[in-house]
């Protein structure tokens, strides 16, 4: 399993300030074929500055979730730290 790109990034408009809503397209190679799934995305900051980071996808996927979602939140965060997500 690799993920090679989160596309159609667009954040959600949410009032409180310490947690941000994204959806977009994950393009993943599972078992040498690539599928795009949609997904939903939420990162929460906590008062000690740790990222807390939920993630749903919108689409079934004929692969276990445990280590795809583990995979796809690590993504995200990477993503997140290195600016690479819409303001």
């Amino acid at each position: 399993m690799k993920i090679v790109e989160i596309k159609d990034i667009i954040r959600k408009d949410v009032p409180i300030y310490y947690r941000r809503h994204f959806s977009g397209v994950a393009i993943l190679e599972l078992v040498n074929k690539r599928i795009e799934r949609r997904i939903d995305f939420m990162i929460e900051t906590k008062p000690t500055g740790e990222k807390e980071i939920s993630l749903s996808l919108s689409d079934p996927v004929d692969y276990p979730l445990a280590p795809l979602i583990k995979e796809l939140k690590t993504f995200v965060g990477d993503l997140d730290n290195n600016g690479g997500l819409p303001g």
